[in-house]
């Protein structure tokens, strides 16, 4: 998926590319933070970790799997939605993409 975000014009890496080892979710979500992206994941124990840190960043976009979604669709509805929430995600938000809806809940909670 992250070369489909870079074909459309966005700044994205894999985990892997900056830690290939397995990383902790803590030290993703601080490497984040530290340098001001936004994470996307099917891993919800990111919005977790961040409701109960009452952090205020990074934004998190959790990639909820409808059946039969290709890492393409998921990519497209990504590339669709962004323009209508980049606010949020630059202030700081967790923001659930569906079929029909989006769901924004700002940071800290």
């Amino acid at each position: 998926m992250g070369e489909l975000l870079i074909e459309a014009g966005h700044d994205a890496r894999h985990v892997r590319d900056v830690d290939p080892t397995g990383t902790p979710d803590e030290v993703v979500i601080e490497h984040a933070a530290s340098h001001g992206l936004i994470l996307i994941s099917a891993d919800t124990d990111f919005g977790t970790l961040l409701a109960h840190s009452h952090a205020s960043g990074p934004s998190f976009v959790p990639i909820r799997r409808a059946s039969g979604r290709r890492a393409y669709e998921q990519a497209q509805l990504l590339i669709e939605n962004l323009p209508l929430v980049s606010e949020e995600l630059e202030a700081g938000a967790i923001v659930v993409l569906g079929e029909d809806t989006i769901r924004i809940r700002r940071l800290p909670m």
